[in-house]
């Protein structure tokens, strides 16, 4: 009876892991041998584990992230510029936390999305807020918030965010009212939140995509290269590789 008693209260506290931890200790006699301390400390590392799970697949949810990717699986033995080295540093995460950007630049089908996507679900398992966004749906959306009264609020979400994701910069042309929205929205964040900005446009030609207005240009390059680290990827494209070895695959099968 006051096993019963104990499991409601923890589930009244909300504590569903200990409860869990706890039942589960009860269908275990075996469990019973041990001290009071360790039966405890048993509960107390379900409860935290399951606080961890919770608020990592909060994170992942609100990260809206583009591919499911992680930085184990990241491929080295493709000559793409990746040094491991760097990448060892930016995998810590502490880049984020010093506010520092990143830069993904190369080819399309080098895997920058993918990496990009990679380092912001190591940003979520460190328990850091992150937020995938494609620029030209981005500034669409900012563009529709000036109309419906939610601009100030949308841009205060962005500057709260630990690691903003700017997927595909320098697809499109961008208006002036874009170049603007761009250049608030990368300002909130300077020198308080991290950045990364992948783009198949090489860094050197990014003044030239934003310089109809050079003041407003040389605003945002400012902001956007100071403390911020660099990844030129380079080769031919992954997914052409890996169509074509698929395609031998298919041959070898055939040959079977």
């Amino acid at each position: 009876m006051l096993d019963n008693q104990t499991l409601e209260q923890l589930r009244r506290l909300r504590l569903s892991g200990m409860a869990a931890a706890f039942a589960q200790q009860l269908e275990q006699p075996e469990l019973q041998a041990l001290s009071f301390e360790e039966r405890f400390s048993l509960l107390l590392d379900r409860e935290l584990n399951l606080r961890e799970n919770r608020r990592l697949n909060r994170l992942l949810q609100l990260a809206r992230l583009r591919q499911s990717a992680c930085v184990e699986d990241i491929d080295y033995t493709h000559r793409r510029g990746l040094e491991r080295s760097l990448m060892a540093s930016l995998i810590t995460c502490d880049w984020i936390r010093a506010h520092h950007n990143l830069h993904l630049t190369g080819p399309t089908g080098t895997g920058k999305s993918w990496l990009a996507c990679a380092l912001g679900q190591q940003a979520c398992r460190q328990g850091l807020s992150v937020r995938y966004e494609r620029v030209a749906r981005l500034l669409e959306t900012l563009r529709i918030a000036r109309g419906d009264g939610s601009y100030h609020k949308r841009l205060a979400a962005f500057a709260k965010t630990e690691l903003l994701i700017l997927d595909d910069f320098g697809l499109k042309p961008l208006t002036q009212a874009e170049r603007l929205d761009l250049l608030e929205l990368i300002d909130d964040r300077h020198g308080r939140r991290s950045t990364l900005v992948t783009s198949q446009l090489p860094i050197a030609h990014w003044h030239a995509y934003l310089g109809e207005d050079p003041t407003v240009a040389d605003a945002l390059l400012d902001r956007l290269l100071s403390a911020a680290h660099r990844f030129e990827l380079k080769g031919e494209s992954l997914r052409k590789r890996q169509k074509q070895n698929g395609k031998e695959l298919d041959a070898e099968r055939a040959k079977q």
